[in-house]
């Protein structure tokens, strides 16, 4: 298992017992440790679209008004809807770390390192400031790299972008009916091709660093081939 300084970190601050307890087992998602197979080689299958990828109206981590949309264009991008608050090791810590190991394979290969983005959306606008986020990044993103981390301005702006890709957030509440701070949801992270169709959707399950960097490499080969045909038919 690939654990290091990262790894440790995520599971200490998500589980934490008194002394005198007992924790109780956690078991850890396939994505923090090495795939048991080897997967299928990038080009050797296919990622039908499965619909297109909403907008919506953000603020990045240095508080400026971007559109989804327009960093949803020009790359491959993995997007990520998380909160970093989230004590679930096997929810949005999971989903940060497999990100972090998709930006290690993407750096490593030069044919990746300027087709692909990585955004992480917090769904809890009032806690996670741009200024939170850009202290949070600073743990993950690595100079140069392009992961942006993204808010909204509040919850009207942010309620039709979940609703539009699906993505379930109940917050919990108090026996006296408050917010506590935390978020009862489903970890779905979301692959998006260069024309905005969604190409796959992970779940805990199924979020691993290196079949994700499989299936961007996949959808570039398949834009590659598609260019090459179209060069072919415009030169007939």
């Amino acid at each position: 298992m690939r654990w290091g300084a990262l790894g440790l970190w995520l599971l200490t601050s998500a589980v934490v017992a008194s002394p005198h307890e007992h924790a109780p087992p956690v078991v850890l998602a396939p994505g923090y440790a090495d795939l048991e197979f080897t997967p299928p080689a990038p080009g050797s299958y296919e990622l039908p679209p499965l619909g297109m990828a909403a907008d919506g109206a953000l603020l990045d981590s240095s508080g400026e008004t971007v559109r989804l949309h327009d960093l949803l264009s020009g790359k491959v991008t993995v997007l990520s809807f998380i909160f970093t608050r989230c004590s679930d090791v096997n929810g949005c810590p999971l989903a940060t770390f497999v990100l972090r190991g998709v930006q290690d394979r993407v750096m490593a290969d030069p044919a990746l390192r300027d087709e692909v983005r990585l955004l992480s959306l917090s769904f809890d606008p009032t806690y996670d400031s741009p200024q939170v986020l850009a202290d949070y990044a600073a743990h993950f993103r690595k100079p140069g790299f392009d992961w942006r981390f993204l808010t909204c301005v509040n919850e009207s702006d942010l309620a039709p972008v979940l609703a539009a890709f699906d993505q379930s957030v109940q917050p919990e509440i108090d026996e006296s009916g408050r917010r506590v701070g935390n978020f009862s949801h489903i970890l779905r992270v979301f692959l998006i091709d260069r024309q905005r169709r969604i190409r796959n959707i992970y779940s805990t399950s199924f979020l691993h660093a290196d079949t994700v960097a499989n299936d961007i490499r996949t959808l570039l080969m398949e834009a590659s081939r598609v260019s090459a045909n179209q060069e072919r038919r415009g030169g007939d």
